[in-house]
């Protein structure tokens, strides 16, 4: 099953962290987050219960466009387009270009990881 990793760092920490990186002073392991969002806030706005329940019509019925998909939950292919190229930002979804420049969502990861420090 594969899982997608998110962490929740403020900007400054992710500015801090990715000098680091670059500067050769810290190397990321495999099990550290892949994605990092602001705020717990901005993390939930997008796994929101209506987005997920997106994601999990995607992954259960392999639509072949953003069209069925809008047919299939009753959203606007606009709305659904807007939600669904943030989600790929994110990595959440692949959006495939197919014949005539239709786009074709897949679901990239099963599972969704939070890590969060308190501190």
């Amino acid at each position: 099953m594969k899982t997608l990793k998110v962490g929740i760092a403020s900007y400054e920490q992710m500015k801090a962290r990715t000098l680091a990186i670059a500067n050769g002073e810290l190397k990321p392991s495999a099990n550290d987050p892949k994605v990092w969002f602001t705020s717990p806030e901005s993390f939930a706005r997008l796994l929101s219960n209506r987005n997920r329940a997106l994601l999990a019509q995607i992954a259960d019925t392999n639509p072949r466009s953003l069209h069925e998909l809008a047919d299939l939950t009753g959203r606007t292919p606009g709305n659904l387009s807007r939600t669904l190229r943030t989600m790929e930002r994110y990595g959440l979804v692949r959006l495939h270009k197919g014949e005539r420049g239709k786009l074709r969502p897949e679901v990239t990861f099963q599972e969704i990881q939070l890590e969060m420090s308190l501190s």
